[in-house]
């Protein structure tokens, strides 16, 4: 029989995605909606171990949806990555008569919602959010769109400093296991190569399309490379790499870091967020539990906490084929 949800706990955890306060204001409001108490959790699972709790209503997350970062701040706990500070935060929660948690991260923050799940019978739903859109069972994840359209930005005004110089630019983006940021990026601010950390041999298809440039007649090029390609070298040592056998480029490296992660939400993930965080607590009054919810065709869909941990995602064929076609 599923348990009767009359106060629900919401905690934002690991790196920062922009939507994240759009996800706990839909959250907050939605419980106002249906009359739930709702308690924020500052600092993420360490909060739950050390019970920094508050008491949030509608009213408490106005003027957040535009706002970057996550006003209940984040944290990646130790402690709560022992079977003690697991015990703790559970404590904490039912003392302060918690029926239901979400959390709002990517795979490490599931990956520790998953354990609170199996060791207590807690319910749990997971809302996705971290640039890097690498979770299973979900279109798009909180903050994707915005970091998107930061790095085609940026690109953008290198691109004409590259042209007015004569210079090849590498740019690297965030993504150690996932190039969706690379690759989309990439194929909207025109690159002329991407590397990503999906293929082998992203080396070689950067020095053949640098012929193939230098034959075409091109005199500036852009480079997008996602900071978990696999060629062993860091950016830097790729630029001098480059340097050996084409003298013929003023070399620059640019690492557009954490701006990736910052800024207001766009219009997309402002939405995103809204949908996921009513389909959250409308999950938990359903009796769901150890869920995330997700965006799939548009639909709100609910996936299995373990699924979308699932590391089986492959890279979009179609898309890198779309990129080799148009920067030749």
């Amino acid at each position: 029989m599923a348990k009767t949800i009359n106060k629900i706990a919401v905690l934002t955890s690991g790196g920062d995605a922009p939507g994240m306060n759009a996800a706990i204001r839909a959250v907050v409001r939605s419980c106002s909606y249906y009359n739930l108490d709702c308690i924020g959790v500052y600092g993420g699972f360490q909060g739950l171990i050390e019970a920094d709790f508050e008491t949030l209503t509608a009213r408490s997350v106005r003027n957040i949806i535009n706002k970057g970062g996550t006003f209940l701040q984040s944290s990646r706990s130790i402690d709560f990555k022992t079977k003690e500070g697991r015990k703790k935060a559970h404590k904490n929660l039912t003392d302060a008569g918690v029926d239901a948690l979400i959390v709002v991260g990517g795979d490490g923050t599931f990956t520790g919602a998953l354990h609170f799940y199996k060791e207590f019978d807690f319910p749990v739903v997971g809302i996705p959010a971290t640039i890097d859109n690498d979770i299973n069972g979900t279109d798009c994840t909180l903050g994707y769109d915005t970091a998107l359209n930061t790095v085609v930005e940026a690109i953008d005004k290198i691109r004409d400093t590259a042209s007015s110089h004569n210079r090849l630019f590498l740019i690297e983006v965030m993504g150690r296991e996932a190039g969706d940021i690379a690759l989309n990026s990439g194929i909207g601010a025109g690159a002329e190569e991407i590397l990503l950390p999906e293929e082998k041999h992203g080396i070689q298809r950067m020095m053949d399309s640098l012929e193939k440039s230098k034959k075409s007649g091109k005199t500036s090029s852009i480079i997008v490379v996602a900071e978990g390609e696999k060629s062993g070298k860091n950016i830097f040592e790729l630029a001098e790499f480059i340097s050996e056998s084409h003298k013929e480029y003023d070399i620059r490296v640019s690492v557009l870091g954490h701006i990736q992660r910052g800024g207001s939400p766009s219009c997309f993930d402002r939405v995103l967020a809204s949908k996921l965080g009513v389909g959250a607590v409308e999950a938990l009054t359903d009796g769901a539990t150890n869920i995330m919810v997700g965006l799939c065709h548009q639909k709100v869909v609910h996936v299995p906490l373990k699924t979308a941990l699932k590391s089986d995602r492959e890279l979009d064929k179609e898309l890198r084929r779309v990129a080799d076609i148009t920067s030749v």
